[in-house]
């Protein structure tokens, strides 16, 4: 008896939330080669972050591939493994560029390298503890860590408050280098909405390096608790 047809089954290269990723890869190029005379790019890049998830989790299309894409494009542009590649690097981009246009520019170079540190020693502790996911933090004894990972409003909170407070600094740049902290007593002199805003992503950002550098402690100490029991 014949054996039926094998059901053809969709290249994840082609799953809709990787092809979103990777549309959003080409306007990260083209916004940071455009940086100095179109801004806007950036802030649309920003606001079609979450659409690569939606559509993963509509059609069911969640991947591997696409978790690593998203997390290096965030961190590339303005941060499912495909997909968080692409926001490792358009947070890098965006740093990049906020240390050209402000004094003194070390301190985004000096986000850029724990946003990259932390993240980087997460995946790789994770790998080494046998995780799926980067994101399983269960065992993890710092209550912080553990609601950023489990409370999606609390994590969307603070990584939207930091791109956002990017992306304010950005688009306030002068075309000459200038200091930091006189812009943002400039942007507090500004609306109450503007300022309210400005406050808000403010905290959310310094919520968010302070994870980082949690981060970063609990996944070094799972590294050396992994080679502490090979030694033995």
């Amino acid at each position: 008896m014949a054996q039926p047809p094998a059901k053809k089954t969709l290249s994840v290269y082609l799953y809709i939330p990787n092809i979103i990723g990777y549309f959003r890869i080409i306007i990260n190029f083209i916004a940071f080669a455009e940086c100095y005379t179109n801004r806007t790019l950036f802030a649309i890049l920003f606001f079609c972050d979450g659409l690569d998830g939606w559509f993963a989790r509509r059609f069911n299309q969640a991947s591997t591939f696409g978790a690593v894409l998203d997390m290096v494009t965030d961190r590339y542009s303005l941060n499912k493994s495909f997909n968080d590649v692409y926001a490792r690097v358009s947070t890098a981009c965006l740093l990049a560029l906020l240390s050209q246009f402000y004094r003194p520019g070390l301190v985004f170079i000096l986000l850029l390298g724990l946003d990259i540190t932390s993240h980087w020693f997460q995946m790789y502790s994770s790998f080494l503890s046998g995780k799926t996911s980067h994101k399983d933090v269960k065992h993890t004894g710092n209550g912080l860590l553990k609601l950023y990972y489990g409370y999606r409003p609390f994590m969307a909170f603070c990584c939207v408050a930091s791109e956002v407070l990017y992306i304010i600094l950005f688009l306030y740049a002068d075309a000459k280098s200038t200091s930091l902290l006189n812009t943002c007593r400039g942007i507090l002199k500004e609306s109450p909405l503007v300022v309210f805003m400005f406050i808000s992503t403010l905290i959310g950002w310094a919520l968010k390096q302070v994870i980082n550098v949690i981060q970063m402690k609990t996944a070094a100490d799972a590294c050396v608790a992994y080679d502490s029991k090979r030694g033995k």
